[in-house]
């Protein structure tokens, strides 16, 4: 589809540029991308198990043709790769005359290595060597080439398994609250009873995003700078949460049992998207 767009090189430059203004200015991107992408960002070569997030099925058989004799069970297999292009199938060869090349036990490894590249890499090779090259125009190559794959998707985009103890360890309290009140201990324990997903939604209800930087909640931030997880004594019993996000702030009433402080808070997590503003 970038043969349809004008300039569309100069975007993909443009994207690289923001993705590395995002760790200059220590922001995190509210976007998840593949684990071939940030190994392309730190110039890795993927391997076959980089493959596993893209194409799981395609995954596991070469998975088995890594680890089985294919001696007679893959005759017609060559050094191609079939492509559909505007609704037609092409053949793309893996190699100077690939076609007439079968894929044997002795050579096969090699054909795994060119498919996982071709499978990774294809019809977008091009955008992505020219978003690294934007990526690299405002990041030292030398600060990031000591992270790896997992490390740099952390500083790009943080994690998204939550760590409960540092939430707590990192939350402040105002208008009456404090760790030890009972309605603060409610919500704790909801959010203990909470799965992963529901907690990154109501993370993202009072921050206005769902990642967590690397360093934790220590290092959250608002819209002008670190801030941490606030949570403010307000309201009445029979009211809503309600959220800052700009403040990572939530107001909490004080609700007169754990059954509804459960209740309103998930309503408020699943079924408003209304926010507070100060």
């Amino acid at each position: 589809m970038s043969a349809f767009v004008d300039n569309h090189m100069e975007w993909f430059r443009f994207c690289g540029r923001v993705i590395g203004l995002s760790i200059i200015h220590h922001y995190l991107l509210d976007a998840f991308f593949t684990r071939p992408f940030y190994k392309a960002l730190l110039r890795q070569q993927c391997t076959l198990s980089d493959l596993e997030s893209l194409d799981s099925g395609f995954h596991q058989s070469l998975l088995w043709m890594k680890d089985n004799d294919i001696t007679g069970a893959l005759d017609d297999l060559t050094f191609t790769a079939d492509e559909e292009v505007f609704g037609q199938v092409v053949e793309r060869e893996l190699k100077t005359n690939g076609k007439n090349i079968p894929v044997t036990e002795k050579n096969k490894k090699e054909y795994i290595e060119r498919i996982v590249k071709w499978r990774i890499e294809r019809g977008v090779s091009e955008q992505t060597e020219t978003l690294v090259r934007g990526f690299y125009e405002v990041v030292d190559s030398k600060l990031i080439s000591v992270f790896d794959a997992h490390e740099l998707e952390l500083v790009i985009a943080g994690t998204a398994e939550i760590d409960t103890v540092d939430w707590r360890k990192n939350t402040e309290y105002r208008g009456g609250y404090q760790d030890h009140h009972h309605v603060i201990g409610w919500f704790w324990a909801a959010v203990e009873y909470f799965d992963n997903e529901r907690r990154l939604r109501l993370l993202q209800f009072v921050t206005g995003t769902s990642s967590i930087p690397y360093e934790g909640f220590a290092a959250l931030r608002g819209s002008n700078g670190p801030r941490k997880f606030c949570i403010e004594k307000w309201g009445k019993s029979t009211s809503l949460p309600r959220a800052h996000t700009c403040f990572n702030r939530l107001d909490l009433p004080s609700y007169t049992s754990y059954a509804m402080l459960l209740e309103k808070l998930v309503i408020a997590v699943e079924e408003t998207s209304t926010f507070g503003i100060d």
